[in-house]
C-alpha cells in the first residue's frame, strides 16, 4: 500500500467569507500544503507549496500585484526542500513530482529540485504555457517560477495508463495509472479552479485518499454545499466546472469510503479563525 506524508511550506492571509459564503471577513491563514508519495518502492512529490523563489518573481512588474492581493508568509526553513533534507532525502530519492496545477502557490519549489520529471496535465500546460502579463497574474501563473528546462522534463498524464476506477471511487469514473506505483497511484480530472488542474486517488492502508488540491478550499464547499465567494469566479478557469467538481466532491464524501484531503483546508474551523 501507498503512503502519504504531509508537509506545509508556507501560507497565505485570506478573508473567510472569499473560501467560504457566510464565514466572515476576519482574515485566515490557508497553509500551502504538499505531499510526499511513497508507492511501490518509488517516490514521488504533489505540489511543493511555497519556496524563496515566490519572491523572487514577484518583487517587481505586474506580479508585484500577487502577494498583494494574496499576502504570503514564508520562511526559508519552510521550503520543501529543507524539509525533505531533515528526513535525509534529496532530490535524487525522488521519481518525480506532480504539479496538481500551475498557480503560483504550488509550483514555487519546482527550481529547489532540477532534473526531476515535471508530471501534469498537457492540456493544462498548452493553456497555460504561454500566458505572460496580466493574463497570467489573472490565473495566479508567475512565468519566472518554471525552471527553464521545464520543457524537456514534462511528463504529461495523458500518455499513461488509462485505467476504469475501481466503484468506491465513484462517482469519478476515470483516471490515469501513475507509472510505477503499481495503481496505487490513481490521477484523475478535477476541472474548474485551474487548466489541467488534477487529483490523485492514493491507496494506503487507511484505504484511499484523495489529494484533491484547489477542487475545494474549505470542507464545508461539498460536506455542506457551501461555496467560495462569487468573486473567486474572477481567478478560477472554468466556474461552471468548478462547481460540477464540487457536486461529485459531495457524492464522494457521501458515500464515505474516501478520504478528501485538501491543499489549504484551514486545520480550524473557518467560522472562527
Amino acid at each position: 500500500m501507498a503512503k502519504i506524508s504531509v508537509f506545509e511550506a508556507g501560507h497565505c492571509f485570506h478573508p473567510a467569507c472569499v473560501v467560504l459564503r457566510g464565514a466572515g471577513w476576519q482574515p485566515c491563514a490557508f497553509p500551502a500544503r504538499a505531499w510526499l508519495i511513497e508507492a511501490a518502492g518509488h517516490r514521488w512529490l504533489w505540489d511543493t507549496g511555497y519556496a524563496s523563489h515566490f519572491a523572487d518573481h514577484t518583487r517587481e512588474g505586474i506580479f508585484r500585484l500577487y502577494p498583494m492581493v494574496t499576502p504570503v508568509h514564508f520562511d526559508a526553513r519552510q521550503s520543501l526542500r529543507a524539509q525533505l533534507a531533515e528526513r535525509g532525502l534529496r532530490s535524487s530519492d525522488l521519481d518525480g513530482i506532480i504539479a496538481s496545477h500551475f498557480h503560483a502557490d504550488h509550483i514555487a519549489g519546482l527550481r529547489d529540485f532540477p532534473g526531476l520529471p515535471i508530471i501534469c496535465s498537457g492540456s493544462g500546460w498548452e493553456v497555460t504555457r504561454h500566458r505572460r502579463g496580466v493574463t497570467a497574474l489573472r490565473r495566479a501563473f508567475v512565468p519566472g517560477l518554471m525552471p527553464p528546462d521545464t520543457e524537456p522534463r514534462l511528463r504529461f498524464i495523458e500518455g499513461f495508463e488509462p485505467i476504469a476506477l475501481p466503484a468506491e471511487l465513484a462517482p469519478f469514473g476515470s483516471g490515469w495509472a501513475l507509472p510505477g506505483s503499481h495503481r496505487e497511484v490513481l490521477l484523475v480530472e478535477l476541472p474548474g479552479h485551474a487548466a489541467g488542474h488534477i487529483g490523485a486517488f492514493v491507496q494506503t492502508a487507511e484505504g484511499w485518499q484523495l489529494l484533491a488540491a484547489d477542487a475545494a478550499w474549505a470542507p464545508q464547499n461539498y460536506t455542506e454545499r457551501r461555496p467560495p465567494s462569487r468573486l473567486t469566479h474572477l481567478i478560477m478557469e472554468d466556474p461552471r466546472a468548478y462547481h460540477h467538481t464540487l457536486d461529485r466532491l459531495h457524492q464522494l464524501h457521501t458515500q464515505g469510503s474516501v478520504k478528501i484531503r485538501l491543499t489549504h483546508e484551514d486545520l480550524s474551523e473557518a467560522t472562527s479563525c
